[in-house]
Formats: structure tokens, sequence, C-alpha cells
């Protein structure tokens, strides 16, 4: 048995080798072991308990296990778990887990029947509000089941166990249990294996599952702990990763944003550069691929441990494969952190010519192997949050759209490096944030960057900025789900309210959906709230998809909800400065009473607010009256303000 080889499991395989060694997943005893590289498994809908409990073993390790019979399964400090036989899958416990956070709680079925047998057990995966207490209460002596395994619980496993105590604490006779349920991407599958799990615990006593109240309140010292927990984008850890072609840029813009952060303060942040990371940490790796990826593994590390804390850390590697940068994504996330990539996607040509150390033409003569462009690809990241080309850019004009790109998801406000775009004309206006770079010192003049990165102008992609456009009526499109409730009444009333203001022929009003049915009525339940208002024109409507066509002829695009603003701007990211959600849009025009029409454009464009789903207007459909009515107040009130500003100056 010595010469097994050992293998440290996922924190998934972790958590299912715990369940299987104290008998909670009886009948079944052992992992279903597959070869395959670390992301390797089952397919989602594979749903039966046993592919469910698998263990992937990279292929080198799959191939030594089955020669050997078996694999040593060891915790990430390396000490020895279980023994695994290859194939079969039968475990043989060799320790279990004596230390950690509550690990007085994590009970084996057995040890919990002996000590609360007769009880009723609850399963718990997020903090419980008062109402659920009060629920709990009615239900005479609990076992609360904190299920804590990787990915289940909406908290992190010590939050919710500190929060389920602080509520066991209040009840007159209440204990709690903590188990490591992981999630395993199957909702179907995990409830049917949390089912099983609960029955193993209960042993024949009741299980009673607790009510959804997604509103509900906390009592005030559970809600210190979800707080903590879940703190505010600006207030949480954060590892701003900068990824590209040698010569991108990258490096420059990435000091660039520190020193503007430093400048800011109010948080702590580290620079993780990478000749200073490989003087210090990473001494004696090579330049070839395997320790290069170890190298940004080690950086991923101590950024990820840098972020539980709260701190920043600023990472600029070359980073070119998508495995390693996901394994870093997913170090920060564990470690309660949040991960904002940045792909400063510089294109090749031009990073050679910028190439002043001469290392392309080395590589290109074969005396560097393994050059990251030249003799290894670079694989272009999909999930970027901003991508920066700077091709003919200056580093503040590149780093606006960095800054722009944080502020509107919440992470960091920093103030714009360059000359606010409310003051500039609107031919001069930058690309949205969603398609950036930096770079070099000496990079060219506007007009060069402009023709270079394919900008778009703030007011419409494809027009110019001749005074015949800028006297030409506003076009504001309206965008919802299915183009039937919430965009259509927001087209209507926008044409109510405009004629009100004397600004009909001022501004003009489309509607389309997301997924918008084609050519169909308003809403009937819809229909009803317009009455009341005086406002006309629902027998002539029709329903309609959103199209590139409507986005294009749109000078401002105004969302019901953010999630449809993040629909648009998956697909088109240079329309970033362009469409807002309705109530993001209303929030920017603070402290701009001066401005209108296309003045406001431009300076909401470049200062808005975040795009937060607590602005969002609720979606009335199949809701009933009321709803409908709440919606259209919402919207009502919202779009008065909204074309009080769209109106021309000295509108009624």
């Amino acid at each position: 048995m010595s010469a097994l080889p050992q293998f440290c499991p996922t924190s998934r395989e972790l958590d299912d080798l715990e369940l299987l060694a104290t008998g909670a997943l009886a009948p079944l005893t052992s992992f279903t072991v597959l070869s395959g590289g670390p992301a390797g498994g089952r397919g989602a809908s594979e749903a039966s308990l046993e592919t469910l409990i698998s263990l992937t073993l990279p292929e080198d390790v799959h191939t030594a296990a089955e020669a050997a019979g078996g694999v040593e399964l060891v915790d990430p400090e390396g000490l020895p778990l279980a023994r695994v036989a290859v194939p079969g899958g039968t475990v043989e416990p060799l320790t279990h887990a004596q230390y950690g956070p509550f690990r007085d709680l994590y009970l084996t079925p057995a040890q919990a029947r002996e000590q609360y047998a007769g009880r009723t057990w609850i399963p718990v995966t997020d903090a419980l509000t008062e109402a659920q207490v009060d629920q709990v209460r009615a239900l005479g002596p609990v076992v609360l089941v904190a299920l804590v395994g990787t990915g289940t619980p909406d908290l992190s496993p010590v939050a919710l166990i500190r929060a389920t105590r602080l509520v066991a604490q209040t009840l007159p006779d209440a204990a709690v249990v903590a188990v490591p349920l992981a999630a395993h991407d199957d909702p179907d599958a995990d409830h049917a294996l949390g089912v099983q799990v609960l029955a193993t615990y209960a042993a024949g006593d009741l299980v009673a599952a607790l009510a959804d109240d997604p509103d509900g309140d906390y009592a005030d010292v559970v809600a210190d702990v979800v707080a903590a927990d879940r703190p505010a984008p600006d207030e949480q850890g954060l590892v701003l990763f900068f990824t590209g072609l040698s010569g991108s840029g990258k490096s420059t813009l990435a000091r660039a944003l520190l020193d503007k952060i430093l400048e800011q303060g109010g948080r702590t942040i580290t620079s993780l550069d990478g000749d200073v990371v490989r003087r210090n940490l990473s001494a004696g790796l090579t330049f070839s691929k395997a320790d290069r990826e170890t190298n940004i593994r080690r950086i991923g590390w101590v950024a990820a441990e840098i972020s539980r804390h709260g701190g920043l850390a600023v990472v600029s590697p070359i980073a070119p494969f998508d495995e390693t940068r996901q394994q870093v994504r997913a170090m920060v996330e564990e470690a309660g952190g949040a991960f904002f990539l940045v792909h400063v996607a510089t294109p090749l040509e031009e990073c050679e010519r910028r190439d002043r150390k001469g290392l392309y033409a080395k590589a290109r003569a074969g005396e560097i192997p393994e050059f990251t462009g030249i003799s290894s690809p670079y694989e272009v990241p999909e999930d970027a949050d901003v991508r920066v080309d700077t091709t003919g850019r200056t580093i503040p004009d590149a780093l606006d759209d960095v800054i722009v790109a944080l502020k509107d998801v919440g992470y960091l406000d920093l103030p714009l490096s360059t000359i606010d775009e409310a003051d500039a004309p609107a031919v001069e206006q930058r690309a949205p944030a969603s398609v950036v770079e930096t770079p070099q010192p000496g990079w060219s003049s506007s007009d060069e960057r402009q023709r270079g990165a394919g900008v778009e102008t703030a007011n419409s992609a494809g027009r110019g900025a001749s005074e015949a456009s800028l006297e030409a009526p506003l076009k504001v499109l309206f965008v919802c789900t299915a183009n039937i409730c919430r965009s259509p009444f927001m087209e209507l009333t926008a044409r109510h309210v405009a004629g009100e203001l004397g600004a009909a022929d001022a501004i003009e009003f489309r509607s389309a959906g997301t997924h918008g049915f084609t050519d169909h009525p308003m809403n009937p339940e819809m229909v009803v709230t317009l009455q009341p208002r005086g406002i006309a024109g629902h027998e002539e409507f029709r329903s309609r998809p959103l199209t590139k066509a409507e986005l294009d002829w749109a000078d401002v695009v105004l969302t019901a909800e953010a999630d449809h603003r993040q629909f648009i701007l998956d697909d088109h990211p240079a329309l970033f400065r362009k469409v807002f959600t309705l109530g993001q849009f209303v929030e920017s025009l603070s402290g701009q009473d001066d401005l209108h029409g296309r003045e406001i454009l431009t300076a909401v464009g470049a200062h808005r607010t975040t795009a937060s789903s607590d602005l969002d207007v609720a979606d009335p459909y199949r809701r009933g009256p009321e709803a409908c009515e709440r919606a259209a107040a919402h919207i009502e009130s919202l779009l008065r303000a909204a074309l009080a500003a769209l109106a021309p100056k000295g509108s009624a």
C-alpha cells in the first residue's frame, strides 16, 4: 500500500469523501473513479447517486493508481485521509478531520442520532429570517442542519454556522449540526442527494423544510453576520488581473491604475509585479510552459489571500492559457474575493512594433522557445470584464475605460484621468468601456486613436456629428423582456409626457424586447394603467424583438432591468456609454441640472451611477393589476425626470 500514488482532491470531492467515510451517503460507500484533467467528471444530466459522487484523477495519476490498485487521498497539507480502490472506488478511511472552525459540530449520522433522536431535522443553507425562526419555534425540539459543503450555502460555511448558532440560542430547544453536503452543478440531483442525506441523519424522525422568505428581515445579530459575509462591492476583496501579450501595455496600465488607487486612498493595495514575484516567490523556476503556469498560480494564490482579508491586489502576467486564469479566478472566489479580468487586447502586430527589447525578433529567429504569440499560443479570454486595445491611445485615455468599467460594477469609484467628457464635443467621445487597452509612452494622437480603435461617438453607432445630426430629434429606445408590458408603457407614456413638455418633435421613441414577441398587442392588464393617465396609442402598438438595427438607431437605450442592460452589452460592448437602466439614468442626472438633450447624454455617459438591481422596474407580467399599477407608477415617475432632462432647454 505504500506504493499508492497520492492525490489531493477538489473541495467538492473532499466533502463527498467525508460523507462517504461517515456513512452519510449510505448505502453508497464508494466513488465513481474517472480519468481526466482537473475539470473532468460527469455530465450535468447524469443524475444517479453513483455518477454524482465521483472522483476525477489526472490521467497520469489514474494510470499509476490502476497499476498500484488504488490511490491515497490527502488534504491540501498532505495529510493522508483515505485510500480509494482503483478500479471500484471503495473508500478506506485513514483518519478524520480534527481541526477547523466549528469542527465539534461536524457529527456523523450515528453521533447525531445518539444525541438528538426524536427531534425535527431542518436543513439550512442561508441565514434564517425572523419569519423562518417563528416557523422553527413552533416545531418544538429541533436540529438545525447547516449544509456547509462546497457550493451549497448562500453564505460562507463559517458564516452560515455562526448565523445558525445565533438563531439556535434564541430558541427553547435547538441544536446545530454541520454537514458538508456539496453541490454538483445538477440542481435536481443535488436536491435528491440532500433528501437522502437528511433522511440518513434523521433516521425516521421528521424532516421539515423552511418556507421561502427571500425578502424577510433578519434579527440584528444575524444581520451583522450576513453583512460581514456579503460586503458591498466597494468593500470586497478584489483582484485586478491584467492579461495580454508581451508589449500590449498591460503592465503600464496596471501600474497606472495602482497609482490612481493609491492617490485616491482608502483601500489597502498590493502590486504583484511579475519580476518581483519571480525573485521572491518563484526563484528557481524556468521559463518552460509548466514553470510559467506554476508562477501564475503562485501569484494567484497570494492575490486570493490578499482578497480574503479585504485587500486589493493588482497583477499583470501574460497568463496566456484559459485553464490557469480560471484556476486563479476559482482561488479568488473561494477566498471570498472578486476577480476582475482586464484583457489588454493590443494586436500582435502592434506589440511587435513596440518591442524595444527585440524579444519578438529573437522568438521569430528561434532563439526564444515557447514565446507567447509566436511559438506558443495566447488563448483570448472570453470572460474579460473589460477589453482594452491600446493602439494609438494615451495611457490616461485607456485607463479611463478600466476606471469606468470598475465603477459600473461598483468595485471602485475613481476619478477619470482625461478631460471631463461633459466639456468635450460629441465627436471626441471614446469607445465604451468594454473594448479598451493601454498605450506606451509616446502613443499617437486622438485622431489616430479613433481611426485605430474603431471608436463610435456617444450619440450613435455610425452617425457623424454634423450640425444637421446635432439638430435631429433625439432617439430613445426602451427595452424590457417581451415588449408587451413595461417597455410599451414606457414608449407610450414617454410620447405623452414629451407632448406635455412641448418636446414632441424633439424626441422620438421606440421599444423592443430582449426576448420580444413578434407583432403582439400590449398586455391587457398594463393597458388598463394607461387609461386613467389619459395615454393613448395602445391600439396601434405591436411588439417586436430587439435587433442591432434598433440599437444603432437609438441615441440612448433605457432598459427596465439591469439584466436587460447586461444582455445588450454582452453582445454589443461598444454601446457601453449609451445603454442604461431607466432608474440608473435618472440617478445619474444628479448635479446635471443645467444640461439638456445631447449634452446630458454625453455627461451621463461619462459619469453614470451603477446599474444596481435596486433601481429595476419590477416585472408585472401575470402578477395581477396591483403589480401592473406599481410598475406603471414607478415608470411614470422615472420618465418624467428623464424627459425633463432629455427635452431641449426651455421646454415647458
